[in-house]
């Protein structure tokens, strides 16, 4: 099993300012770290310390997370939760899967729909009808209790993540895409992107059965043996999460105050110090117009950005190095 991407930058920051280390040697996921002032305190891969418990389990939860930043005056996805068969069941609200569908439908085709609580972009579907939603709805229920259905709105997705009062990173996210060469099948140009990942230290993993790849490839009339023309771009996902395949463009320089401040605030409202805030909108390098806040992830993962480059790999180890400092240097924890 590979050593998770976080564990190698503690014990380098660790030895940098001189705290004990101690790491669960078999899966290498868990540690405690005891800092020279005496402080301690355990991290569980990119899980720190420096946000509060409450808050974390806000933000895991994303009709909840949505709820919240609405109250507070935040622009997010119009959306509501439904229920597995099984919920309902014990639930003084039914709201189904067929209840769901109805609810899709006043919003108008296609929505989004996604598991509540699960991350990384796992099972996220944009559904265009009936048959879509059905598939998706019941795949979603096989692994969780609740699904969000919401509006979809265009635009670019972003990931902004802060610490504190800073915007450590900010980068658009692509879809999973290939690009054709006149010669090869989407499913070899796939493999090439895969092995292109391993190459880059980048441990994604493309999964070539998703039955979301298949319906985006359909819905373009093409199939994983079609050959795409040279320089001919097909994207086969639609929702941009890196650890579904996607690809980062940092803009963390170029990122407008607006959007800065915006994260900045959506992360001290929902009582986090570390934060991902997941955006859509058509330009974060310029003045805010519109925007719709997806969510936010109290342990955002950094491996797929540091991926990028050596300037990226070392913004994510400052990073870290800041979340050690303020918890060794905290009151709180």
């Amino acid at each position: 099993m590979k050593t998770p991407f976080v564990t190698p930058i503690i014990r380098k920051l660790a030895r940098k300012i001189g705290a004990k280390l101690i790491i669960e040697p078999e899966y290498g996921f868990v540690g405690h770290i005891t800092f020279k002032n005496g402080k301690k305190t355990f991290f569980r891969s990119t899980n720190f310390n420096v946000n509060h418990l409450g808050s974390v389990e806000i933000a895991r939860d994303k009709g909840y997370a949505s709820f919240f930043l609405k109250k507070f005056g935040y622009r997010v996805p119009e959306g509501e939760t439904f229920f597995s068969e099984k919920l309902c069941e014990n639930l003084p609200i039914r709201r189904s899967i067929d209840d769901g569908f109805r609810y899709a439908q006043r919003l108008g085709f296609p929505v989004i729909i996604k598991p509540n609580n699960l991350s990384q972009g796992a099972f996220v579907n944009k559904v265009y009808n009936k048959g879509g939603y059905y598939r998706a709805a019941r795949m979603i229920f096989k692994r969780t209790s609740v699904m969000l259905v919401q509006r979809f709105y265009s635009g670019k997705d972003y990931r902004i993540v802060v610490l504190g009062d800073e915007v450590i990173s900010a980068y658009q996210r692509i879809p999973l895409y290939v690009i054709g060469n006149g010669k090869s099948t989407i499913k070899e140009l796939l493999n090439l992107k895969q092995r292109g990942f391993a190459q880059e230290g980048r441990d994604t993993i493309i999964d070539v059965d998703d039955f979301r790849i298949k319906v985006k490839l359909q819905r373009q009339k093409l199939g994983l043996t079609s050959i795409p023309g040279d320089e001919e771009i097909i994207y086969l996902l639609d929702n941009a999460n890196l650890s579904s395949g996607g690809d980062a463009v940092d803009l963390t320089k170029d990122i407008h105050p607006d959007f800065s401040n915006l994260a900045i605030g959506i992360t001290k409202d929902m009582g986090l110090k570390l934060c991902g805030v997941d955006i859509i909108t058509d330009d974060l390098t310029m003045p805010i117009r519109e925007y719709v806040a997806l969510e936010i992830n109290g342990a955002p993962g950094l491996d797929n950005y540091a991926s990028i480059g050596k300037r990226q790999a070392k913004v994510v180890e400052d990073l870290y190095l800041k979340v050690l400092r303020a918890i060794e240097n905290g009151k709180d924890n």
